[in-house]
């Protein structure tokens, strides 16, 4: 019989199963893995944190805060929001269960996307406390970037991968802080507090590439929306844009769809 070839108890040749073709396709191991996360992030999201975080940094400095505070902020809270709003109100003088509660409101979006990305490397965690380390380090980009990344990485490694990410583009997040607090005196205040806008900018790039008419469809309503939204109730206008939004790009999407299926 020839090297390689396969008769089934029939005396057929037995092709490959697809399974294992994909399997091939996808990424495993602590080398390959560790550089595979380390290349994505890298290649724009830690960049946009950096330059995202300098903003953050500045307005940390000009509202009187230490270096180190300003970091603190950064690596417990993760999340520009929660950050800003912290930010705000101890410099409007404030107490501290006031800013703890603006924190946590403003950082709530966080529970649905925990909730749904914790199962996809749940198993890799072998330790009850490992998911909450997971937990703390994921924001916007690692969880858009991470879901997108993950059908070409093995199951098993899927949270080596994601622990990778997410500690590197925390890290540029605090190169960022503090490279904007110091640099907060030399660069022009507006160009510094600028940066923060590109973080919403890449994510919604993120989000463009997402396949599927509804998520498309959500994303355009969404924009316009917010512009009613914005003018109409300033103080709800996210909630507003992502309730009336993705609800009607959700169902307009979805019956489109099954219009143009045969």
């Amino acid at each position: 019989m020839p090297r390689g070839r396969m008769l089934n108890s029939s005396g057929q040749k037995e092709l490959p199963s697809t399974s294992s073709f994909v399997s091939q396709n996808l990424i495993s191991g602590r080398r390959a893995v560790f550089w595979r996360a380390i290349g994505d992030s890298l290649s724009l999201p830690a960049f946009i944190l950096l330059t995202t975080m300098m903003g953050f940094g500045s307005l940390a400095r000009v509202s009187g805060f230490e270096p180190s505070m300003a970091v603190a902020a950064t690596m417990l809270i993760w999340g520009l929001p929660g950050q800003l709003a912290m930010v705000d109100l101890t410099a409007a003088g404030h107490g501290l269960l006031s800013a703890v509660v603006a924190c946590s409101l403003a950082n709530a979006r966080f529970l649905p996307m925990v909730v749904s990305f914790l199962p996809t490397v749940s198993r890799t965690a072998s330790r009850p406390w490992s998911l909450f380390v997971f937990a703390q380090l994921l924001s916007i980009n690692s969880w858009a970037m991470c879901l997108k990344a993950f059908p070409g990485v093995e199951p098993g490694w899927r949270g080596f991968y994601y622990a990778v990410f997410a500690s590197s583009i925390l890290a540029a997040a605090v190169a960022g802080t503090l490279l904007g607090y110091h640099a907060s005196g030399v660069m022009p205040a507006a160009m510094v507090l600028g940066f923060v806008f590109l973080s919403p900018l890449f994510f919604a790039l993120v989000l463009s590439a997402v396949t599927g008419l509804p998520g498309r469809l959500s994303l355009v309503f969404g924009c316009v929306v917010m512009l009613v939204a914005n003018a109409l109730v300033p103080q709800m206008d996210l909630v507003v844009t992502g309730l009336v939004g993705g609800t009607l790009g959700f169902v307009i999407g979805r019956r489109l769809s099954r219009s143009e299926t045969p």
